[in-house]
């Protein structure tokens, strides 16, 4: 019997997009930019102490191997020819740190992360110290908040007025990065100390661990990193584009360990096990830059926005590094070739997205499932003057606010859960807006729409209502992996691959849904003001603050002394007027 015809396509492309939650391979045609086939795995997450999030770096190692043989088996399925893989891209939480040893290709460690936003001032939980460190062969990843008192310890050794950390990596001194969660593992794990002296650590966030891994691992694999994901570290200048030995030599961190630096499109190695043996691994970006790479926002003044358990809105500024005034952040968009320029972008982030809709399932119960939230908000088509603040542990960018709680307002008799439903989806929408504004201010560029992605956007009554309150269209592509899709792109484009056009001409035309404002500029307004109101009244519910915080009892603004006298001169008056002897 004649085997069946295994049908041509042209090149494909594949893409690793290992994210904190789940790790997926998905395989594209490099000329059409269609998915023809994908898998994906479920990552566990460990919490050894409140405030401490891990992840087996070998777990996530072996998910990889296991998406890739099971897309091939699929793809087999679909009689397409593997052999047309002809390079794999990377794309990878950002922030979560690996330390792992060269000779035995083991990881060493657990690391340290952040909380769910970064940005100066960030309200987080401070982790009490003194406990044990958890069992080695865990990596941190980006939520974890062991690190608040090394950055503490850091942050009085900045000088005020030369702020170096900011102006060389573009970020605040935060628990976020990698820096302070490598420092913690310097200071605390002994596994990590031996390693280290012994010149046999290596270090890396879970791209460098992943082609490390990929390309021979202990047999000559490849310990590098891209520049999107080197600019996450805290320890790269991303002016000159290079680790920076004032930074290295500020946080501690021997240079010996760190990762090569390379652009995110160029071949780094090739796969060294598994189905696609001898494929080239020529595609590495951090998710957020595979995102906008995705979305194909390559011009300046162009914005993604991904709805996930947050929001992550990028905004290309091209060639030129923009520092914000607002509480953004700088940082590297892309770097797609070894001569090619590198593109920067603000970077904003909305703490509370995706998470609101699960508090109103899990902690109110009004919905038994996220998507009945659409439903529920369809039902009113308003919140009926109810505003939803989800500050629930502090407000984020642009205030900086770690004294807000989350507050619901404006209620009346005639209120119910689907205009609370449909407040909390306004709410994504305002926050969303007050960084497209702090974005506008940094960047003297008015965005003329915004392009959207993440899980969220499959919610077509916050897609309108997102282009009602930013007053602008609101754009969303057909195809939602535009993660995967940005990976997938810098790999086929690579040196060397060239299967991938980048050129504006030979871009495939991805088919998009719009959503036009449908209110007046006025009504928008209106709404935003009104939100802006509900944020301020949020404001200053802990009030645990030192007196110079803003803590309003009349011992702060009255000296104690003379608190306790003019309370005695009333007590006597009062039982003068009244005739007590």
């Amino acid at each position: 019997m004649a085997a069946s015809k295994k049908a041509v396509l042209g090149p494909l492309v594949g893409a690793v997009d290992q994210g904190t939650s789940s790790t997926r391979f998905l395989v594209f045609n490099s000329k059409t930019a269609e998915l023809l086939s994908h898998h994906q795995v479920e990552i566990k997450q460990e919490f050894p102490r409140e405030g401490w999030v891990e992840q087996d770096p070998k777990e996530i190692l072996h998910s990889v191997y296991e998406c890739i043989e099971k897309t091939c088996e699929k793809l087999g399925q679909l009689n397409i020819d593997i052999s047309n893989i002809k390079a794999i891209g990377v794309s990878n939480q950002r922030e979560t740190t690996v330390v792992w040893d060269k000779i035995t290709g083991e990881p060493l460690y657990n690391a340290v992360a952040a909380p769910v936003s970064p940005g100066p001032s960030v309200p987080v939980a401070v982790v009490p110290s003194g406990s044990s460190v958890p069992a080695p062969g865990t990596s941190s990843v980006w939520l974890d908040l062991r690190t608040q008192s090394t950055v503490e310890s850091l942050s009085k050794r900045i000088p005020g007025n030369n702020n170096f950390v900011k102006s060389k990596t573009g970020l605040p001194l935060s628990t976020y990065f990698s820096a302070v969660k490598l420092r913690w593992l310097l200071d605390n794990v002994r596994k990590v100390q031996k390693a280290v002296e012994e010149k046999r650590a290596l270090f890396g966030t879970i791209d460098s661990w992943l082609i490390w891994s990929l390309t021979g691992g202990v047999n000559g694999g490849v310990h590098c990193t891209d520049v999107t994901n080197a600019s996450r570290t805290m320890l790269f200048n991303i002016h000159s584009l290079e680790w920076d030995k004032q930074l290295c030599e500020f946080f501690g961190i021997p240079m010996e360990i760190l990762p090569n630096v390379r652009s995110s499109s160029e071949i780094y190695g090739l796969m060294k096990a598994g189905a696609l043996e001898g494929v080239p691994i020529s595609g590495c970006l951090g998710d957020q830059s595979a995102a906008l790479v995705g979305q194909m926002c390559f011009q300046i003044g162009q914005a993604k926005n991904t709805y996930g358990t947050g929001c992550f809105l990028l905004c290309n500024t091209g060639h030129k590094c923009v520092f914000s005034d607002h509480g953004l952040l700088t940082t590297v968009a892309y770097k797609l070739g070894r001569d090619k320029p590198v593109y920067y972008a603000l970077e904003g982030s909305v703490a509370i997205a995706g998470a609101v809709i699960r508090w109103l399932r899990d902690n109110l119960g009004i919905i038994k499932t996220s998507e009945e939230i659409e439903k529920l908000a369809k039902e009113v088509g308003t919140s009926y003057g109810c505003y939803f603040v989800p500050a629930f542990s502090g407000l984020y960018a642009p205030y900086w606010e770690p004294s807000a709680r989350g507050i619901i307002c404006g209620l009346t008799q005639f209120t119910n859960k689907c205009h609370i439903a449909f407040a909390a989806l306004e709410a994504v929408c305002f926050q969303t807006r007050e960084i497209l504004d702090a974005m506008n201010r940094d960047c003297g560029i008015p965005l003329s729409h915004l392009q959207v992605d993440g899980g969220m956007t499959s919610n077509k009554i916050l897609m309108q209502l997102q282009a009602d309150i930013l007053y602008i269209p609101v754009v969303k592509p057909s195809m939602p992996e535009t993660t995967a899709l940005g990976a997938a792109m810098a790999a086929g484009a690579a040196e060397g691959v060239g299967v991938w056009s980048l050129e504006p001409e030979d871009l495939s035309a991805v088919t998009m849904e719009r959503f036009e404002p449908q209110i007046n500029a006025e009504e928008s307004e209106i709404r935003y003001s009104t939100w802006k109101k509900a944020v301020m009244k949020s404001m200053g519910w802990v009030t645990t603050q030192s007196p110079e915080s803003g803590d309003p009892s009349i011992f702060c603004s009255l000296p104690l002394g003379f608190f306790i006298v003019s309370s005695m001169v009333m007590l006597i008056g009062a039982r003068y007027i009244s005739g007590i002897p």
